[in-house]
């Protein structure tokens, strides 16, 4: 538990005892791999995070960039530790070895990225934008594009950013009003206003790449006439050096309730003669092409709840084991000794709760990576289209269901603390603080309810929903021949009948027409769905577990045993859950959708 980021038993055993992460080497693309270069990249990022991002992530909190004399000014730790990423190579870790990356597995990738992210996400939101930023680049745009912009991105000379929202806007991205002309010399004017830009100024690299969503002047109205640009904060001459500054201005910063080591920004386009950008991909199809780098963004966003989530439990376990305070109930002495606050049977339910939470969303996050590199390396083109599907059927799930539970693990956190919680001198508080920006950005649990109900359930005419329901249940077959694990098969089945009901009769309402009324309880319905798959990945831990006992695993028998005890709790106190918000969702409540405004 190197500074407290993450358990590296679990990690082990979720990589490779029950994903199986190293099945992907026998494919050309991982041949190089074997099982130790994967733990070397591991423990490489682990060190990188425990001895670069970690030691200022309070400081970069207590000390947060300023807007002086038209630029940005922060702690020089910020920029050190970038370095840093950038020459060990865990900047581009998944990327191809001809662009300067690794060439890991995806989940292995990740989960670099994810223990930068729990020893100070701050920082490595710098690295984690401009990833996605490049990687949309080499996806939707040209070939003079790919080497002018995302090239210098990977090698960390340039940083990257992406810019959707606008001050009248917020998420009705079909509102936005920053305009494109065309120059006439293939390039565009760019006019507008962009706010909450994540890492949009500083001083970090030697140039910034937005990507910028705007109309051309025949634009369509709504999400249809909306293109994308790549607008350089300094031009970008044909041999690589940098040109003059792009009109492009640092409006000023906003100052968050977490997130602090992050420039969050407003950018203006054009205060004078319209900043100079260049379109990405086919006009108008800028939403659809941007929605590359936000649904990668959503998955790092589940991740970093995640490990926010996972270093707040660390925290408190840590101080559960260590701080001794009152008896048990049935010691009536008050001379004799205070015993550890983990001996205590409701610290115990919070850890318990903060254990299924936080493990379960790493197994969840890290089944999405399994479905990248199956999307991507799978033999058949049938394997490759249902991990896509798949995929895109879960990414809501990914994104939100650790944003809300992991969050939760960080308020026990404060809880197991105590008052001394509450305060600054530990850090589970700024833990809290900066998870709570995850279930807003990259699309709100709302917005991820809508479409995971709307969309992704039916689409395909539910393939993908019915391939999962069919997963779940080869699982549940499994678990049902071993007894320890037989009660918690039942609960799980008992659990996606309700789901599947829920699942119908919404959808029945839809088909009538009464659309509004089917998705107001969308975020319910997400959530209900969360809790089932995380069960379901529960339920996989806990047959890994039962092997690894069974089979000398090569874990520790109290790790497994704890894994099994986890599936126990998870089962019994969570899964009850979903049956209670089934019940409304049956019976396509309304009530929200009725109450007058004026009733407020």
């Amino acid at each position: 538990m190197q500074q407290n980021i993450i358990n590296t038993r679990d990690l082990e055993f979720q990589l490779f005892e029950l994903h199986q992460v190293d099945d992907f080497l026998k494919y050309d693309r991982y041949a190089d791999h074997n099982r130790e270069t994967l733990q070397a990249a591991l423990d490489l990022a682990l060190k990188v995070a425990a001895e670069e991002f970690a030691p200022h992530a309070r400081l970069v909190d207590e000390e947060e960039p300023t807007f002086e004399n038209g630029r940005v000014v922060m702690r020089p730790e910020v920029k050190k530790a970038l370095d840093v990423l950038r020459e060990t190579g865990l900047l581009a870790a998944s990327q191809d070895y001809e662009r300067g990356g690794m060439q890991l597995p995806s989940a292995v990738g990740q989960m670099c990225v994810g223990l930068l992210k729990g020893a100070n996400v701050g920082t490595q939101a710098y690295a984690g934008l401009t990833i996605a930023a490049a990687n949309l680049i080499l996806t939707q745009g040209s070939e003079e594009q790919k080497t002018r912009y995302a090239e210098p991105m990977l090698s960390g000379r340039f940083f990257g950013t992406m810019c959707l929202t606008e001050p009248h806007s917020g998420s009705s991205l079909g509102d936005l009003r920053t305009r494109a002309e065309p120059a006439g010399d293939g390039s565009y004017r760019l006019k507008g206003n962009k706010i909450f830009i994540s890492a949009g100024d500083h001083e970090l690299s030697d140039n910034i790449v937005h990507m910028v969503l705007a109309r051309l002047p025949d634009a369509p109205p709504g999400v249809k006439g909306i293109s994308l640009f790549i607008v350089p904060k300094y031009l970008v001459n044909e041999d690589g050096s940098l040109g003059k500054r792009n009109d492009v201005a640092l409006a000023g910063l906003i100052h968050k309730m977490g997130y602090r080591g992050t420039t969050s920004t407003m950018l203006n386009f054009g205060e004078k003669a319209g900043a100079v950008g260049y379109l990405v991909g086919e006009p108008h199809n800028g939403l659809a092409a941007m929605f590359h780098m936000m649904n990668e963004a959503r998955i790092g966003v589940g991740l970093g709840s995640v490990m926010l989530g996972y270093t707040g439990y660390l925290h408190a376990l840590e101080y559960a084991r260590e701080r001794r305070q009152g008896r048990p109930v049935g010691n009536k002495d008050p001379q004799s000794p205070q015993v550890p606050l983990i001996e205590h049977a409701d610290i115990r339910r919070m850890l318990l709760t903060m254990k299924t939470y936080v493990e379960g969303g790493l197994s969840l996050a890290l089944q999405g990576a399994r479905l990248v590199d199956e999307k991507k390396v799978a033999q058949s083109d049938e394997e490759r289209e249902m991990a896509a599907g798949l995929l895109d059927l879960l990414t809501p799930l990914i994104k939100s269901w650790p944003s809300q539970f992991c969050l939760e693990a960080n308020s026990l956190a404060i809880q197991v603390h105590g008052g001394y919680g509450y305060t600054r001198e530990y850090p589970v508080e700024q833990f809290y603080r900066d998870n709570r920006l995850n279930p807003i950005h990259e699309g709100t649990h709302g917005i991820q309810g809508m479409d995971l109900l709307g969309r992704k359930v039916s689409m395909a005419g539910g393939r993908y929903y019915q391939e999962l329901l069919r997963r779940i249940a080869a699982t549940v077959d499994e678990a049902g021949n071993n007894p320890k694990l037989a009660d918690n098969a039942r609960r799980l089945t008992d659990t996606v009948e309700a789901l599947k009901e829920a699942t119908d009769r919404i959808q029945a309402v839809k088909q009538e027409g009464q659309v509004e009324r089917a998705l107001a309880n969308a975020s319910l319905y997400l959530e209900a769905f969360g809790h089932t798959v995380v069960g379901w990945l529960w339920l996989r831990q806990a047959l890994a577990a039962a092997k690894g006992l069974s089979g000398g695993g090569p874990q520790p028998a109290a790790f497994y045993q704890g894994k099994l005890k986890a599936c126990d709790f998870f089962s019994r106190y969570e899964l009850p859950r979903v049956k209670g918000l089934t019940q409304l969702l049956r019976e396509v409540d309304a009530t929200a959708l009725e109450m007058e405004a004026e009733g407020f």
